[in-house]
């Protein structure tokens, strides 16, 4: 029985380990949407990567957005291949969409769909941390 748990207890352990290491994970400079950005922090959520609105900045320099605090990425389950599919937030018009993002080293490519993925917005990112 002492062995199943310590077993159990090295298997979360480990599973905690491989999240942390998803090449999403991390702070994030979005394009500009409507005259601002914002830094998105990315982190494990389940089985999945969200992506939450750490700090907000405009042409006068960084502001306190009403969406601080706020998931910008939702869900987004990746498939092994740095690929994930889940949903985005969009907060100029307070709507989510089909997400999917792709992550190469320091960039992200990050994209919002309708219609069943036929119209998609895209947006580049850059690694902050």
């Amino acid at each position: 029985m002492k062995r199943t748990i310590i077993a159990a207890i090295v298997g979360i352990g480990f599973a905690g380990t491989a999240m942390a290491a998803d090449p999403a994970v991390g702070v994030w400079k979005t394009q500009p949407d409507d005259g601002a950005y914002a830094h998105v922090k990315m982190t494990p959520c389940g089985g999945a990567i969200c992506g939450t609105i750490q700090r907000t900045f405009n042409a006068s320099g960084e502001y306190k957005s009403e969406n601080i605090g706020k998931q910008l990425v939702i869900d987004m389950k990746p498939d092994g291949s740095g690929k994930y599919a889940g949903k985005v937030w969009r907060p100029s018009n307070n709507k989510i969409y089909i997400g999917k993002m792709t992550v190469a080293g320091n960039s992200l490519k990050l994209s919002g769909c309708v219609a069943g993925g036929l119209l998609c917005s895209k947006q580049d990112w850059q690694r902050v941390q």
